[in-house]
């Protein structure tokens, strides 16, 4: 995990030690706290430890710090139970000199924490790059019979078992890069159809949706992650995403042109443990097209955005190795495009 800003870190030390050490004799714990703070507008608790965090302090809104202030500038705010947050015309002339004076010293810290973390842009992270040896399994969904060529019957003497693979720009695009990052690695792909246990207790990746993978339904189930992939009557040519698996919850649908043509798909992205092994990772790469695969795909190896693509991981996702992408990946005369995860109205969801 990156280091927090340092100057974050001198307004959360400063924060914490108001609570534990303005009154020696006086405990208030993070809970008081925030009762008392939030009498005017509700606070949590969980809100006032990530202030105080030493590890990923967040910044406070300045309003919150004055309201600090309101509350430490007098030993009155704790003389009765539970403490209570002042009125400012409630405070005598030498609480309101401390109170400006302190909220002047908290306002100056919130202002060095704030430059701090404009300059301590998140390390972009390597998702792909494996610290053990693996291995990793790449399943895939295999093409219906009536959508085969005739180059994908084992019989025909120009046979191509590749091109039996549906999603196959996805899965080329992906075992190249998976390989390239961790080339001690053994890097395999194979159908779904032909998937024995051994193949699932490394490293499992699974491309493409429930209609033509057979695992990425039951693996997805296996999970915590809120989003499913189900029918829709309505969309003949792919499976939607739900939350919570319930067709009347939220629906996250693709986007058609006036010719009929597919303008922009949805992709999800999923890194997450694997069920079967917890020291080994699972990942989703699906689409409700082709095209929403290839680019969840792409969000992680695009040499032009992956490294953005990975610092909003950091940024946004205390576990980057257990969280769950729902994203816009467009479609430009037929190409899918890479989505930028920081760019206005990609991420459509994102879990936890």
């Amino acid at each position: 995990m990156p280091l927090a800003p340092p100057g974050l870190l001198l307004l959360a030390q400063r924060l914490s030690d108001l609570r534990e050490k303005c009154w020696p004799d006086v405990r208030i714990t993070q809970a008081a706290l925030a009762d008392a703070l939030g009498q005017e507008q509700s606070l949590s608790s969980a809100t006032v430890s990530s202030w105080e965090s030493l590890k990923s302090p967040k910044l406070p809104p300045a309003a919150r710090l004055t309201a600090y202030a309101r509350f430490f500038a007098t030993r009155r705010s704790v003389e009765s139970a539970p403490p209570r947050l002042l009125p400012l015309d409630e405070l005598t002339r030498d609480e309101r000199d401390a109170f400006e004076a302190l909220e002047a010293e908290l306002m100056a810290l919130r202002e060095g924490g704030k430059k701090s973390l404009a300059r301590a842009e998140p390390v972009a992270r390597r998702s792909w790059v494996f610290a053990d040896q693996g291995p990793l399994t790449l399943v895939c969904a295999q093409l219906p019979q009536l959508e085969k060529g005739s180059l994908a019957d084992p019989a025909d003497p120009n046979y191509t078992e590749l091109l039996s693979y549906a999603d196959l720009d996805a899965m080329v695009e992906l075992h190249g890069h998976v390989r390239a990052e961790n080339p001690s690695m053994g890097v395999f792909f194979k159908l779904s159809s032909g998937v024995v246990p051994d193949d699932l207790s490394g490293h499992v990746v699974l491309v493409g949706g429930i209609a033509w993978n057979e695992m990425t339904g039951p693996l997805s189930a296996m999970t915590d992650i809120p989003i499913r992939q189900v029918e829709d009557p309505e969309i003949q040519t792919g499976e939607i995403f739900v939350l919570n698996g319930q067709e009347k919850n939220a629906e996250f649908l693709p986007k058609w042109g006036n010719t009929g043509q597919l303008v922009q798909d949805v992709g999800l992205l999923v890194r997450t443990p694997n069920p079967h092994n917890s020291n080994r990772s699972l990942t989703i790469c699906n689409g409700v097209h082709s095209r929403g695969v290839l680019g969840s795909v792409r969000t992680l190896t695009d040499a032009r955005l992956r490294d953005s693509n990975e610092r909003y991981i950091a940024k946004n996702f205390s576990d980057p190795w257990n969280f769950a992408i729902l994203m816009r990946v467009s479609v430009i005369a037929g190409q899918a495009m890479t989505p930028d995860l920081n760019a206005a109205d990609c991420v459509l969801y994102q879990w936890p």
